[in-house]
């Protein structure tokens, strides 16, 4: 996790800083990785405001607080991006499709009903953040993962690739020709 701690119309300092860190590197366990937070620590008057921004793999989560002073309002600012992330993963772990009644059913016989009804439509969507990396890179990544396929864009043509897993244990990559 990569924590930016930037300091404006204040002094920076060490313990400050130290503490925002320790303060955001506890929202880890709620996304996955590469997490990159911009943490902006400011001072307006009398007002000290922390203001964060959170990115993991396409998704966002902002806060800002505002106190009298600023460890306080890093805390509280914690506090509610923590409560941001653990509803946002509530939602995608009990996150239903309109079909579910209950039941489970298979792949098979959900491509079954909609070859019957004659059209076609989108079962899932899911959007990814696509980094630049090298395949190497990609291929380490993706053996590090549970994923069965990663989305990149190549860093030597500057191309979205696909690179996935295949049933022998190698791995298979896409790349778009023009």
């Amino acid at each position: 996790m990569q924590i930016n701690v930037i300091f404006r119309h204040t002094d920076a300092s060490t313990a400050l800083k130290e503490y925002a860190e320790d303060k955001f590197s506890r929202v880890k366990k709620y996304m996955l990785e590469p997490i990159t937070a911009d943490v902006v620590l400011r001072v307006e008057k009398f007002r000290h405001i922390a203001e964060v921004a959170i990115d993991a793999n396409g998704i966002r989560v902002n806060g800002v607080e505002e106190t009298g002073d600023l460890y306080s309002a890093i805390d509280m600012v914690a506090d509610k991006i923590e409560a941001q992330l653990k509803k946002q993963k509530d939602k995608m772990r009990d996150h239903k499709s309109p079909g579910d009644k209950g039941s489970v059913r298979s792949p098979e016989g959900l491509d079954e009903a909609v070859e019957d009804s004659g059209d076609r439509r989108v079962i899932t969507r899911e959007q990814q953040f696509a980094k630049p990396m090298d395949v190497e890179e990609a291929v380490m990544q993706l053996e590090l993962s549970t994923g069965e396929f990663l989305v990149f864009t190549n860093s030597q043509s500057s191309q979205i690739n696909v690179l996935y897993r295949r049933s022998d244990g190698h791995f298979g990559l896409i790349e778009p020709v023009q």
